[in-house]
């Protein structure tokens, strides 16, 4: 199998390398492709050093079986027909295909099925928060249909890329140092500070970002849930964390969605308030899976449920998401 990685260089596409490597993934070669800037760079892979190509309107893709594209949403729409060409899948990143009516939008523990039906041979990653969040909602999806979700995110500056994460680095050191504050990735200082906008605002007041989880988790979980978000920045460097409240048909008791969330795949309970045990990005930055805590019954709605999840943005919010979606295709032989 041949498989590709298409901008490389960036945050997710070093999380790509690190994901395959990890879990073995089944290839028999990697190709990396990136900008005319990131053109001739080498990285490490299989004890191998692997040289960036660059992204060219070309044959570059014959012969690729799975291209992983995180290059942002206008390189992939502007080549995903020469990617797509000689009937490689690509897993894309980026916002570009997401609502898209013939790309399936896909979280491996939630729709799996959906990659199975992509007539334009490209396969959307959601949103990093959208990931997070309806890996938790399956597991109380399935003890009653969820109508109404409310959702504060707590995104991490890795969000924004590799760039980000050093310019908030950065800027606690000039901080501290009573230096003048750079301010380049965001819309305003992050070092001790919140940003509550995250991408542009629409013309409801809500920003992309808000509304990406609106619509996202409707087509992923093929639902009629209502989804009201708050997206904000915090100084957190890595993983992104989500305070949700649900309210289903019927009531969900507390210990019911406990054993539901204990159960499901891709989720791990961390859930102990006694002892102080509950998820936090701090100390969940490079784990896999989604972590789920403070968990309750919400006191303003009969039918409510509050809790808590944390999850690596550039890992299960990105990468490992895709690479997951792949190792679906080669276990159903569908590629």
């Amino acid at each position: 199998m041949k498989v590709a990685i298409v901008g490389a260089s960036g945050a997710v596409g070093q999380e790509f390398l690190r994901v395959l490597e990890e879990r073995n993934f089944p290839l028999d070669e990697l190709v990396l492709f990136g900008s005319e800037r990131s053109e001739g760079r080498a990285y490490m892979f299989g004890g191998k050093q692997i040289v960036v190509k660059r992204l060219q309107h070309n044959d570059d893709f014959k012969g690729v079986d799975i291209a992983f594209t995180s290059a942002g949403a206008g390189t992939s729409k502007e080549f995903a027909g020469t990617i797509t060409k000689y009937g490689a899948v690509m897993i894309d990143n980026s916002s570009a295909f997401r609502m898209d009516t013939d790309v399936p939008l896909v979280v491996p523990e939630v729709n799996p099925a959906d990659a199975l039906t992509r007539p334009r041979g490209i396969i959307a990653n959601p949103n990093c928060t959208t990931i997070l969040m309806v890996v938790a909602l399956k597991a109380i999806e399935r003890l009653s249909h969820i109508k109404t979700v409310h959702v504060a995110t707590y995104q991490a500056a890795s969000g924004a890329g590799a760039a980000a994460m050093d310019e908030l680095h950065e800027q606690y050191r000039q901080v501290i140092a009573g230096e003048p504050v750079t301010v380049e990735k965001f819309a305003y200082q992050l070092a001790y500070n919140l940003i509550p906008q995250i991408d542009v605002f629409t013309d409801n007041d809500y920003t992309k970002e808000e509304m990406k989880m609106y619509h996202e988790t409707r087509k992923i979980m093929h639902s009629d849930v209502k989804v009201s978000a708050t997206c904000v920045r915090v100084p957190a460097l890595r993983s992104h964390s989500e305070s949700i409240w649900v309210e289903t048909e019927r009531p969900v008791g507390v210990e019911a969605a406990r054993e539901a969330f204990a159960k499901a795949e891709g989720l791990v309970l961390m859930d102990n308030p006694a002892q102080k045990e509950y998820p936090m990005p701090l100390f969940l930055a490079g784990k896999d899976p989604v972590y789920v805590g403070r968990i309750r019954k919400d006191l303003s709605s009969d039918n409510g449920l509050t809790f808590w999840v944390v999850g690596d943005q550039i890992k299960k919010g990105a990468a490992l998401n895709a690479v997951q979606i792949a190792e679906y295709l080669v276990k159903e032989n569908a590629l």
